[in-house]
């Protein structure tokens, strides 16, 4: 038996989550967008602060220590989020999929380039 696809089944799961919570991506409004698209970046802020103080950031305290398990918690929790952001805008898996592959081919030609200067148009085609 052949495994799911990876990415198209996270979007699955986090759709039936999305709904079971009351939120439905199809049909949003103009204005529904804009509220979710604000709800999951506060969220994901929230989160990457929480991801932040699972890691001994206070130079000055002695008592903390790396705390992985919760860091990768974390991060799981940003992908609920982050997928639901997506979900939001109307991508779907092989769409982030394929804008990922795109903007990769960005960063790397930015990096062969030394990426001395910003240019607002290189990722327009993504």
């Amino acid at each position: 038996m052949s495994e799911p696809d990876q990415l198209r089944e996270l979007f699955r799961l986090q759709q039936a989550l999305n709904e079971r919570i009351g939120v439905r991506t199809e049909g949003m409004t103009p204005e529904d967008q804009i509220r979710w698209v604000l709800n999951y970046c506060r969220a994901m802020s929230q989160e990457i602060a929480e991801l932040t103080d699972s890691v001994p950031w206070k130079w000055w305290a002695k008592y903390q220590h790396f705390d992985a398990q919760n860091a990768r918690v974390e991060v799981v929790d940003l992908f609920h989020f982050l997928i639901s952001l997506a979900q939001v805008l109307g991508m779907s898996a092989e769409d982030v999929y394929q804008a990922y592959l795109k903007k990769n081919q960005v960063n790397l030609q930015r990096q062969e380039t030394g990426y001395a200067r910003k240019d607002e148009t290189d990722s327009r085609h993504i």
